[in-house]
């Protein structure tokens, strides 16, 4: 495995690679890997002669008061971990060799980032659209994975790659979780002891309404109330946001009916803003186990 740090290295080694016929995946993270992000690997891998993940923590989306400097990194651990899931190449730029001092060009999507994460965190997507799409001009993927953990970020990136005509089919992958049910998440190494046990309030509640709906449960209000009252029970816990939206749309919906949904929410434990989800397809018959079919349940293969 290599890892090389500037645009020009990638492209030499893709335009090597595109010579010898081979198809490449491309798995974008911002670094500290988790069991999550080697899962996207290692799926990679065995979709595609060869994977290039992407490392870097990218500045553009992060607002002013958040977490950019203190982010967690690592680049030694997670280069072990690329080469254990199978990747063939690891690009770890600076922030210079992406941006321009200049650079005044970014990719802005409306609609669908006006809701969910998208209120809260306004720039937000305007930077991952922008990253991503840089990403996908130096990697010519043919297959780019995201994890189903950031949901409207998945929904968001195959509304681009529809809008903006890339070539490159977008695999969403499923959430993978802690033992006890938290999702795996590079910001949970900011939880103390006592948060951590607090934070198994969001599996919960997304357990519990999850559960609910594949028992046959349609009213979004009833399945929301459920799931707040069992996050407003855990006193460490602020609810940012918990809400059903359409999975393709993401706009609020008050019934689940013919078209896959998305209930999805964020949740402060302390001062660390945590994420989960689930995805439910009425068309699907797996019951979120992957066992039939093509959905965009997260669960079954893409």
């Amino acid at each position: 495995m290599q890892a090389v740090s500037t645009i020009a290295e990638v492209r030499e080694q893709v335009r090597q690679w595109r010579r010898e016929g081979l198809t490449i995946g491309l798995v974008p993270t911002m670094g500290y890997l988790h069991e999550g992000h080697k899962s996207l690997i290692v799926r990679a891998a065995a979709e595609n002669d060869r994977v290039v993940v992407s490392d870097f923590v990218n500045p553009t989306q992060f607002g002013p008061t958040e977490d950019l400097e203190s982010y967690p990194r690592d680049f030694d651990r997670d280069c072990k971990l690329c080469e254990e899931a199978g990747a063939a190449l690891v690009f770890h730029p600076e922030p210079s060799e992406m941006y321009a001092p200049n650079a005044c060009t970014y990719v802005n999507m409306d609609e669908l980032t006006h809701e969910l994460c998208g209120l809260t965190r306004p720039i937000h997507f305007r930077g991952v659209c922008t990253v991503v799409s840089k990403l996908f001009n130096i990697v010519t993927p043919d297959r780019a994975y995201f994890g189903q953990k950031d949901a409207q970020q998945l929904a968001v990136i195959r509304r681009m790659v529809r809008d903006l005509n890339f070539g490159i089919q977008i695999v969403g992958c499923p959430i993978i979780r802690e033992e006890d049910g938290l999702a795996k998440s590079s910001r949970n190494t900011y939880l103390s002891a006592e948060e951590r046990q607090a934070a198994l309030c969001l599996s919960r509640a997304v357990f519990a309404g999850q559960k609910m709906v594949q028992d046959g449960e349609r009213d979004a209000k009833v399945v929301l109330d459920a799931m707040k009252a069992i996050i407003e029970a855990e006193p460490m816990a602020k609810i940012d946001y918990v809400k059903m939206v359409d999975f393709e749309n993401i706009v609020q919906v008050e019934k689940i009916e013919s078209e896959p949904v998305l209930c999805a929410m964020a949740v402060y434990i302390g001062k660390t803003r945590l994420i989960d989800n689930f995805i439910f397809d009425p068309s699907c018959n797996c019951s979120g186990n992957g066992s039939e079919g093509h959905c965009c349940c997260g669960h079954c293969s893409e």
